[in-house]
Protein backbone atom coordinates (compact mmCIF):
# COMPACT_ATOMS: atom_id res chain seq x y z
CA UNK A 1 0.00 0.00 0.00
CA UNK A 2 2.87 2.34 0.82
CA UNK A 3 4.42 1.72 -2.59
CA UNK A 4 1.12 2.43 -4.32
CA UNK A 5 0.73 5.67 -2.38
CA UNK A 6 4.27 6.71 -3.32
CA UNK A 7 3.56 5.97 -6.98
CA UNK A 8 0.26 7.84 -6.86
CA UNK A 9 1.81 10.97 -5.36
CA UNK A 10 4.62 10.97 -7.91
CA UNK A 11 2.14 11.36 -10.76
CA UNK A 12 0.83 14.87 -11.42
CA UNK A 13 -2.78 13.80 -11.89
CA UNK A 14 -2.91 12.18 -8.47
CA UNK A 15 -1.53 15.25 -6.74
CA UNK A 16 -3.87 17.55 -8.67
CA UNK A 17 -6.94 15.56 -9.69
CA UNK A 18 -8.69 18.60 -11.18
CA UNK A 19 -7.58 21.01 -13.86
CA UNK A 20 -8.58 23.97 -11.66
CA UNK A 21 -6.35 22.81 -8.79
CA UNK A 22 -3.41 22.37 -11.16
CA UNK A 23 -3.80 25.82 -12.67
CA UNK A 24 -4.27 27.50 -9.31
CA UNK A 25 -0.91 26.11 -8.29
CA UNK A 26 1.16 26.75 -11.42
CA UNK A 27 -0.81 29.26 -13.56
CA UNK A 28 -2.94 31.26 -11.10
CA UNK A 29 -3.71 33.97 -13.67
CA UNK A 30 -5.96 31.52 -15.55
CA UNK A 31 -8.64 30.97 -12.86
CA UNK A 32 -8.14 34.53 -11.60
CA UNK A 33 -8.93 35.98 -15.04
CA UNK A 34 -12.10 33.88 -15.18
CA UNK A 35 -13.15 35.22 -11.79
CA UNK A 36 -12.47 38.91 -12.47
CA UNK A 37 -13.28 39.80 -16.10
CA UNK A 38 -16.37 37.75 -17.07
CA UNK A 39 -18.65 39.22 -14.36
CA UNK A 40 -18.33 42.60 -16.09
CA UNK A 41 -19.41 41.05 -19.39
CA UNK A 42 -22.28 39.22 -17.66
CA UNK A 43 -23.57 42.45 -16.14
CA UNK A 44 -23.41 44.30 -19.47
CA UNK A 45 -24.65 41.38 -21.58
CA UNK A 46 -27.51 40.33 -19.33
CA UNK A 47 -28.87 43.88 -19.61
CA UNK A 48 -27.85 44.90 -23.11
CA UNK A 49 -28.62 41.75 -25.08
CA UNK A 50 -32.29 41.41 -24.04
CA UNK A 51 -32.87 45.11 -24.78
CA UNK A 52 -31.16 44.74 -28.15
CA UNK A 53 -33.22 41.68 -29.00
CA UNK A 54 -36.46 43.41 -27.98
CA UNK A 55 -35.64 46.45 -30.12
CA UNK A 56 -34.41 44.63 -33.23
CA UNK A 57 -37.22 42.07 -33.21
CA UNK A 58 -39.89 44.66 -32.43
CA UNK A 59 -42.41 45.23 -35.19
CA UNK A 60 -41.23 48.79 -35.88
CA UNK A 61 -37.64 47.68 -36.58
CA UNK A 62 -38.06 44.33 -38.29
CA UNK A 63 -41.04 45.20 -40.50
CA UNK A 64 -38.95 46.45 -43.43
CA UNK A 65 -35.49 45.64 -42.13
CA UNK A 66 -33.95 42.25 -42.86
CA UNK A 67 -30.77 43.07 -40.93
CA UNK A 68 -32.87 43.47 -37.79
CA UNK A 69 -33.64 39.75 -37.94
CA UNK A 70 -29.94 38.90 -37.90
CA UNK A 71 -29.11 41.40 -35.18
CA UNK A 72 -32.01 40.26 -33.02
CA UNK A 73 -30.96 36.62 -33.41
CA UNK A 74 -27.38 37.64 -32.63
CA UNK A 75 -28.47 39.31 -29.39
CA UNK A 76 -30.35 36.20 -28.27
CA UNK A 77 -27.43 33.96 -29.25
CA UNK A 78 -24.94 36.07 -27.32
CA UNK A 79 -27.20 36.08 -24.27
CA UNK A 80 -27.42 32.28 -24.33
CA UNK A 81 -23.64 32.02 -24.61
CA UNK A 82 -23.12 34.28 -21.58
CA UNK A 83 -25.47 32.08 -19.52
CA UNK A 84 -23.54 28.96 -20.56
CA UNK A 85 -20.23 30.70 -19.95
CA UNK A 86 -21.37 31.59 -16.45
CA UNK A 87 -21.96 27.88 -15.86
CA UNK A 88 -18.51 27.15 -17.30
CA UNK A 89 -16.82 29.66 -14.97
CA UNK A 90 -18.71 28.39 -11.92
CA UNK A 91 -17.51 24.90 -12.79
CA UNK A 92 -13.92 25.60 -13.84
CA UNK A 93 -12.89 28.64 -11.80
CA UNK A 94 -15.05 28.37 -8.68
CA UNK A 95 -15.13 24.59 -8.32
CA UNK A 96 -18.90 24.00 -8.43
CA UNK A 97 -19.90 20.73 -10.10
CA UNK A 98 -22.33 22.36 -12.49
CA UNK A 99 -22.15 19.71 -15.21
CA UNK A 100 -20.10 16.93 -13.63
CA UNK A 101 -22.61 14.20 -14.27
CA UNK A 102 -23.52 11.58 -16.83
CA UNK A 103 -25.28 13.13 -19.82
CA UNK A 104 -24.86 16.57 -18.25
CA UNK A 105 -21.24 16.68 -19.34
CA UNK A 106 -22.06 15.78 -22.92
CA UNK A 107 -25.09 18.07 -23.13
CA UNK A 108 -23.23 21.05 -21.74
CA UNK A 109 -20.37 20.89 -24.24
CA UNK A 110 -22.82 20.33 -27.07
CA UNK A 111 -24.82 23.40 -26.03
CA UNK A 112 -21.72 25.46 -25.23
CA UNK A 113 -20.45 25.43 -28.79
CA UNK A 114 -23.77 26.15 -30.55
CA UNK A 115 -23.96 29.91 -29.74
CA UNK A 116 -20.23 30.32 -30.45
CA UNK A 117 -20.65 28.97 -33.96
CA UNK A 118 -23.98 30.69 -34.56
CA UNK A 119 -22.70 34.09 -33.44
CA UNK A 120 -19.96 34.16 -36.07
CA UNK A 121 -22.24 32.78 -38.77
CA UNK A 122 -24.87 35.47 -38.11
CA UNK A 123 -22.28 38.22 -38.44
CA UNK A 124 -21.17 36.68 -41.73
CA UNK A 125 -24.79 36.53 -42.92
CA UNK A 126 -25.65 40.18 -42.38
CA UNK A 127 -22.22 41.28 -43.65
CA UNK A 128 -22.83 39.35 -46.87
CA UNK A 129 -26.27 40.92 -47.08
CA UNK A 130 -24.78 44.38 -46.68
CA UNK A 131 -22.34 43.53 -49.47
CA UNK A 132 -25.28 42.67 -51.76
CA UNK A 133 -27.14 45.84 -50.81
CA UNK A 134 -24.16 48.11 -51.45
CA UNK A 135 -22.33 46.40 -54.31
CA UNK A 136 -25.29 44.79 -56.12
CA UNK A 137 -28.26 47.06 -55.34
CA UNK A 138 -30.41 45.60 -58.15
CA UNK A 139 -30.44 42.27 -56.29
CA UNK A 140 -31.35 43.85 -52.95
CA UNK A 141 -35.12 43.58 -53.29
CA UNK A 142 -34.86 39.91 -54.22
CA UNK A 143 -32.17 38.67 -51.82
CA UNK A 144 -32.41 40.98 -48.81
CA UNK A 145 -35.87 40.31 -47.44
CA UNK A 146 -37.16 39.70 -43.94
CA UNK A 147 -38.54 36.30 -44.93
CA UNK A 148 -35.24 35.21 -46.45
CA UNK A 149 -33.35 36.45 -43.37
CA UNK A 150 -35.56 34.34 -41.09
CA UNK A 151 -34.90 31.26 -43.26
CA UNK A 152 -31.14 31.91 -43.23
CA UNK A 153 -31.13 32.23 -39.43
CA UNK A 154 -32.94 28.90 -39.13
CA UNK A 155 -30.47 27.19 -41.51
CA UNK A 156 -27.48 28.64 -39.67
CA UNK A 157 -28.90 27.37 -36.39
CA UNK A 158 -29.31 23.89 -37.86
CA UNK A 159 -25.75 23.98 -39.19
CA UNK A 160 -24.42 25.11 -35.80
CA UNK A 161 -26.27 22.29 -34.06
CA UNK A 162 -24.77 19.79 -36.51
CA UNK A 163 -21.24 21.08 -35.95
CA UNK A 164 -21.70 21.02 -32.18
CA UNK A 165 -23.12 17.51 -32.08
CA UNK A 166 -19.60 16.02 -32.20
CA UNK A 167 -18.90 17.57 -28.79
CA UNK A 168 -21.41 15.17 -27.22
CA UNK A 169 -19.13 12.34 -28.36
CA UNK A 170 -15.81 14.03 -27.60
CA UNK A 171 -16.63 14.80 -23.96
CA UNK A 172 -17.72 12.34 -21.29
CA UNK A 173 -18.01 12.16 -17.53
CA UNK A 174 -15.35 10.04 -15.80
CA UNK A 175 -16.63 8.50 -12.58
CA UNK A 176 -13.09 7.48 -11.61
CA UNK A 177 -11.78 11.06 -11.77
CA UNK A 178 -15.18 12.65 -11.02
CA UNK A 179 -14.65 15.13 -13.85
CA UNK A 180 -15.70 15.92 -17.39
CA UNK A 181 -12.90 14.83 -19.71
CA UNK A 182 -12.10 13.91 -23.28
CA UNK A 183 -13.51 10.50 -24.12
CA UNK A 184 -10.61 7.99 -24.34
CA UNK A 185 -11.72 6.78 -27.78
CA UNK A 186 -11.79 10.36 -29.06
CA UNK A 187 -8.30 11.03 -27.73
CA UNK A 188 -6.54 8.05 -29.31
CA UNK A 189 -3.77 9.21 -31.61
CA UNK A 190 -2.69 12.33 -29.72
CA UNK A 191 -2.36 15.14 -32.29
CA UNK A 192 -4.15 13.04 -34.90
CA UNK A 193 -6.96 11.94 -32.64
CA UNK A 194 -10.57 12.61 -33.58
CA UNK A 195 -10.76 15.24 -30.83
CA UNK A 196 -7.67 17.13 -32.03
CA UNK A 197 -8.51 16.99 -35.72
CA UNK A 198 -12.17 17.91 -35.24
CA UNK A 199 -11.37 20.77 -32.87
CA UNK A 200 -8.66 22.08 -35.17
CA UNK A 201 -10.80 21.92 -38.32
CA UNK A 202 -13.98 23.39 -36.83
CA UNK A 203 -12.16 26.14 -34.90
CA UNK A 204 -10.19 27.19 -37.96
CA UNK A 205 -13.36 27.19 -40.05
CA UNK A 206 -15.79 28.89 -37.65
CA UNK A 207 -13.42 31.20 -35.78
CA UNK A 208 -10.75 31.76 -38.43
CA UNK A 209 -12.08 31.48 -41.97
CA UNK A 210 -15.50 32.96 -41.23
CA UNK A 211 -14.07 36.16 -39.66
CA UNK A 212 -11.66 36.40 -42.59
CA UNK A 213 -14.63 36.13 -44.98
CA UNK A 214 -16.31 38.91 -43.01
CA UNK A 215 -13.15 40.98 -43.41
CA UNK A 216 -13.16 40.44 -47.18
CA UNK A 217 -16.81 41.52 -47.46
CA UNK A 218 -16.08 44.59 -45.35
CA UNK A 219 -13.20 45.59 -47.61
CA UNK A 220 -15.39 45.19 -50.71
CA UNK A 221 -18.19 47.25 -49.14
CA UNK A 222 -15.83 50.02 -48.05
CA UNK A 223 -14.24 50.11 -51.48
CA UNK A 224 -17.65 50.43 -53.13
CA UNK A 225 -18.71 53.15 -50.68
CA UNK A 226 -15.52 55.06 -51.46
CA UNK A 227 -16.22 54.82 -55.20
CA UNK A 228 -19.83 55.96 -54.76
CA UNK A 229 -18.80 58.84 -52.48
CA UNK A 230 -16.17 60.02 -54.95
CA UNK A 231 -18.66 59.82 -57.82
CA UNK A 232 -21.27 61.77 -55.83
CA UNK A 233 -18.70 64.41 -54.94
CA UNK A 234 -17.80 64.86 -58.61
CA UNK A 235 -21.49 65.04 -59.54
CA UNK A 236 -22.18 67.74 -56.93
CA UNK A 237 -19.12 69.69 -58.03
CA UNK A 238 -20.27 69.52 -61.66
CA UNK A 239 -23.79 70.61 -60.66
CA UNK A 240 -22.46 73.61 -58.74
CA UNK A 241 -20.24 74.66 -61.67
CA UNK A 242 -23.20 74.50 -64.04
CA UNK A 243 -25.54 76.19 -61.58
CA UNK A 244 -27.96 73.27 -61.39
CA UNK A 245 -27.84 73.05 -57.62
CA UNK A 246 -27.62 69.42 -56.69
CA UNK A 247 -29.33 68.63 -53.42
CA UNK A 248 -27.99 66.51 -50.69
CA UNK A 249 -28.34 62.79 -51.34
CA UNK A 250 -30.92 61.03 -49.26
CA UNK A 251 -28.55 58.38 -48.04
CA UNK A 252 -28.12 59.25 -44.37
CA UNK A 253 -30.15 56.31 -43.11
CA UNK A 254 -28.34 53.82 -45.34
CA UNK A 255 -24.94 55.25 -44.41
CA UNK A 256 -25.71 55.06 -40.68
CA UNK A 257 -26.90 51.47 -40.98
CA UNK A 258 -23.77 50.54 -42.91
CA UNK A 259 -21.64 52.04 -40.16
CA UNK A 260 -23.53 49.97 -37.57
CA UNK A 261 -23.09 46.70 -39.43
CA UNK A 262 -19.47 47.37 -40.33
CA UNK A 263 -18.69 48.26 -36.71
CA UNK A 264 -20.25 45.05 -35.41
CA UNK A 265 -18.44 42.88 -37.94
CA UNK A 266 -15.12 44.64 -37.38
CA UNK A 267 -15.45 44.12 -33.63
CA UNK A 268 -16.01 40.41 -34.26
CA UNK A 269 -12.99 40.21 -36.58
CA UNK A 270 -10.61 41.82 -34.09
CA UNK A 271 -11.75 39.80 -31.07
CA UNK A 272 -12.38 36.47 -32.77
CA UNK A 273 -9.19 36.35 -34.81
CA UNK A 274 -7.07 37.38 -31.82
CA UNK A 275 -8.42 34.46 -29.79
CA UNK A 276 -8.17 32.11 -32.78
CA UNK A 277 -4.50 32.86 -33.40
CA UNK A 278 -3.66 32.09 -29.78
CA UNK A 279 -5.77 28.93 -29.87
CA UNK A 280 -3.90 27.70 -32.94
CA UNK A 281 -0.62 28.00 -31.03
CA UNK A 282 -1.78 25.40 -28.50
CA UNK A 283 0.18 22.48 -30.08
CA UNK A 284 3.37 24.54 -29.82
CA UNK A 285 3.20 24.45 -26.03
CA UNK A 286 3.05 20.80 -24.88
CA UNK A 287 3.17 19.77 -21.24
CA UNK A 288 6.28 18.31 -19.63
CA UNK A 289 6.82 15.07 -17.76
CA UNK A 290 3.93 13.82 -15.67
CA UNK A 291 6.05 12.31 -12.89
CA UNK A 292 7.93 15.46 -11.92
CA UNK A 293 7.72 16.98 -8.47
CA UNK A 294 6.28 20.45 -8.03
CA UNK A 295 9.72 22.03 -7.76
CA UNK A 296 10.87 20.21 -10.89
CA UNK A 297 7.79 21.40 -12.77
CA UNK A 298 8.51 25.02 -11.83
CA UNK A 299 12.10 24.67 -13.02
CA UNK A 300 11.18 22.84 -16.22
CA UNK A 301 11.15 25.07 -19.34
CA UNK A 302 8.51 22.98 -21.10
CA UNK A 303 6.03 23.24 -18.24
CA UNK A 304 6.84 26.92 -17.65
CA UNK A 305 6.27 27.75 -21.31
CA UNK A 306 2.93 25.94 -21.34
CA UNK A 307 1.66 27.65 -18.18
CA UNK A 308 2.77 31.08 -19.43
CA UNK A 309 0.98 30.41 -22.71
CA UNK A 310 -2.21 29.37 -20.89
CA UNK A 311 -2.14 32.55 -18.79
CA UNK A 312 -1.63 34.84 -21.78
CA UNK A 313 -4.25 32.99 -23.78
CA UNK A 314 -6.80 33.16 -21.00
CA UNK A 315 -6.31 36.89 -20.45
CA UNK A 316 -6.74 37.59 -24.16
CA UNK A 317 -9.78 35.30 -24.37
CA UNK A 318 -11.66 36.92 -21.47
CA UNK A 319 -11.03 40.32 -23.04
CA UNK A 320 -12.08 39.14 -26.50
CA UNK A 321 -15.29 37.56 -25.22
CA UNK A 322 -16.53 41.13 -24.72
CA UNK A 323 -18.11 40.94 -28.17
CA UNK A 324 -20.78 38.69 -26.69
CA UNK A 325 -21.82 41.56 -24.40
CA UNK A 326 -20.91 44.93 -25.91
CA UNK A 327 -22.68 45.14 -29.27
CA UNK A 328 -25.39 47.13 -27.48
CA UNK A 329 -22.99 50.07 -27.16
CA UNK A 330 -22.19 49.93 -30.89
CA UNK A 331 -25.88 49.98 -31.72
CA UNK A 332 -26.42 53.01 -29.47
CA UNK A 333 -23.39 54.92 -30.75
CA UNK A 334 -24.04 54.35 -34.45
CA UNK A 335 -27.82 53.95 -34.73
CA UNK A 336 -30.15 56.92 -34.24
CA UNK A 337 -33.25 54.79 -34.74
CA UNK A 338 -31.96 52.18 -32.31
CA UNK A 339 -31.40 54.82 -29.62
CA UNK A 340 -34.91 56.15 -30.09
CA UNK A 341 -36.42 52.69 -29.85
CA UNK A 342 -34.42 51.96 -26.68
CA UNK A 343 -35.77 55.14 -25.08
CA UNK A 344 -39.30 54.22 -26.17
CA UNK A 345 -38.89 50.71 -24.74
CA UNK A 346 -37.35 51.81 -21.43
CA UNK A 347 -40.02 54.48 -20.90
CA UNK A 348 -42.83 51.99 -21.54
CA UNK A 349 -43.87 53.57 -24.80
CA UNK A 350 -43.50 57.10 -23.44
CA UNK A 351 -45.68 56.73 -20.34
CA UNK A 352 -43.02 58.19 -18.01
CA UNK A 353 -43.77 61.94 -17.74
CA UNK A 354 -40.20 63.09 -17.11
CA UNK A 355 -39.06 61.51 -20.41
CA UNK A 356 -42.06 62.39 -22.54
CA UNK A 357 -40.12 64.99 -24.52
CA UNK A 358 -37.50 62.41 -25.51
CA UNK A 359 -40.11 59.85 -26.46
CA UNK A 360 -42.08 62.37 -28.46
CA UNK A 361 -39.04 62.98 -30.64
CA UNK A 362 -38.39 59.27 -30.99
CA UNK A 363 -41.91 58.54 -32.22
CA UNK A 364 -41.75 60.56 -35.37
CA UNK A 365 -43.00 58.52 -38.28
CA UNK A 366 -39.86 57.15 -39.88
CA UNK A 367 -39.10 54.22 -42.11
CA UNK A 368 -36.50 51.91 -40.66
CA UNK A 369 -34.60 50.35 -43.53
CA UNK A 370 -31.01 49.20 -43.05
CA UNK A 371 -30.88 46.91 -46.05
CA UNK A 372 -34.24 45.98 -47.45
CA UNK A 373 -37.62 47.54 -47.98
CA UNK A 374 -39.04 44.17 -49.02
CA UNK A 375 -40.98 45.76 -51.77
CA UNK A 376 -42.57 48.23 -49.51
CA UNK A 377 -22.75 36.46 -33.14
CA UNK A 378 -10.56 27.99 -23.71
CA UNK A 379 -12.83 32.39 -23.80
CA UNK A 380 -14.41 31.95 -23.76
CA UNK A 381 -14.55 31.96 -27.47
CA UNK A 382 -13.33 28.44 -27.18
CA UNK A 383 -13.53 25.81 -24.50
CA UNK A 384 -9.92 25.51 -23.41
CA UNK A 385 -8.52 22.30 -24.85
CA UNK A 386 -6.73 21.22 -21.71
CA UNK A 387 -8.21 18.51 -19.56
CA UNK A 388 -6.95 16.43 -16.70
CA UNK A 389 -6.32 13.55 -19.10
CA UNK A 390 -3.52 15.56 -20.78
Amino acid sequence: MANNTSFDLSHLLYRYPSRTALLEEFAPAVPLADKIAPPFWYFIGFLGNPISAAVWLGQRMRRNNSSAIYLGALSITDLIFLVLHLMYVLHMAWGYDVYNAKIGCELFHFAYYVPQYLSTFLVLAFTAERYVAVCHPFLKEKLCTVQRAAVVVFLLLAFSLALSSAQAYIWTFSELENSCNIRPEAGVGDNWSFWSVWTWVTDIFAFGLVPLAVLVFNILVLREIFKISRKDALTRQHSQINGTGGGRANGGNSAASTITLLSVSTYLIVTQLSATVLSCLNPSFPHGGMNMSDSEIRADKTWSSMFTYLEVRKIVEVICMSHYACYFFIYCLTGKHFRKEVVRLLTINGRMPFLNSLVAKSRRKERYSMVSTNGGPTSETYATNFSTTM
